[in-house]
């Protein structure tokens, strides 16, 4: 699993999937995330505009990636406290 860290409170599935360098525009990241390809803690997403924040899990064409903002926990947030 990669991990991504976000400085911000939460961050747009359209934006992270140009942070994360899968797409290079926001118009290739709109058509990827339409087309039902990519899923956020195991649930399909087509919302664009959904926002992940710490310990969300999107998944996409077999690669997982583990949001982090700064400063945040290691683990996942399906772990028990």
């Amino acid at each position: 699993m990669e991990t991504v860290r976000i400085t911000t409170p939460y961050i747009k599935l359209e934006q992270f999937f140009k942070l994360a360098r899968i797409c290079q525009s926001g118009g290739e990241a709109k058509m990827l995330i339409l087309s039902g390809k990519a899923y956020v803690n195991d649930e399909k997403e087509t919302r664009r505009g959904r926002k992940l924040m710490d310990g969300d899990i999107v998944s996409y064409e077999n690669r997982n990636f583990l949001i982090r903002r700064d400063g945040g926990f290691d683990g996942d947030k399906t772990a028990s406290p």
